[in-house]
């Protein structure tokens, strides 16, 4: 499971869906301008571990004021439930909350992260457009529906590694060493890591090509 779910971590944090963007070639003088042609990376993971960190704070804060509830009278019902469903990580309970908290972080962040109306006028201020759909609203519209049909997977797959090992432990009845999340972490950190080594490299390189 452990060596599944790093596979799984790295393939989704490094999958990415490339919109194509064609800029249109005006003329300047005797100079030709634009005419190329590239494109707009959009993550599958784009918010990274920041909905897991969300969820848990909001988890947290039912247990924080249930320890102000008296255990007896008329609101000790209410801390029991919350002490056995939403304190441990071995219930039902937590882990569709935690599920559902997941997935509508990662929407939330994912839509403060990027902005199709900014990015669709940014692109047509640079004379640029996506082939086949029209500079403006409609450019905006297919982002936005691109965003949305990426960010689900996205977001179910980090609900799924979150949950997993509660789910486990639920049907198994064991309690693991490890959870998705010190996984998420770790495979995030080690992944920046080595981007942040090749980059250093390449500067590198071509300093000493251009020197």
């Amino acid at each position: 499971m452990f060596l599944l779910l790093t596979a799984g971590i790295i393939f989704v944090d490094q999958g990415q869906r490339r919109i194509p963007i064609q800029f249109s070639k005006r003329v300047r003088g005797r100079r030709v301008l634009g005419g190329q042609s590239t494109y707009i990376p959009l993550k599958v993971n784009t918010a990274g571990v920041i909905p897991v960190i969300f969820a848990s704070s909001v988890l947290y804060l039912p247990a924080l004021l249930a320890t102000s509830i008296p255990a007896e009278g008329f609101l000790g019902p209410v801390r029991r439930f919350i002490d056995e469903n939403l304190v441990s990580g071995q219930s039902w309970w937590y882990v569709a909350m935690f599920g559902l908290l997941i997935v509508f972080f990662t929407y939330f962040y994912t839509a403060i992260q990027f902005d199709p109306e900014r990015q669709s006028d940014m692109i047509q201020r640079q004379g640029g457009f996506i082939p086949g759909i029209r500079p403006g609203s409609a450019t905006t519209r297919y982002l936005q529906h691109i965003l949305s049909r990426i960010t689900l997977p996205g977001s179910l797959f980090l609900a799924t590694v979150a949950v997993l090992p509660s789910v486990v432990a639920i049907l198994g009845d064991v309690s693991l060493g490890f959870s998705g999340i010190s996984i998420l972490i770790v495979v995030g950190v080690a992944l920046e890591t080595m981007k942040q080594i090749e980059s250093q490299l390449m500067m590198r390189n071509y300093e000493g090509f251009l020197t």
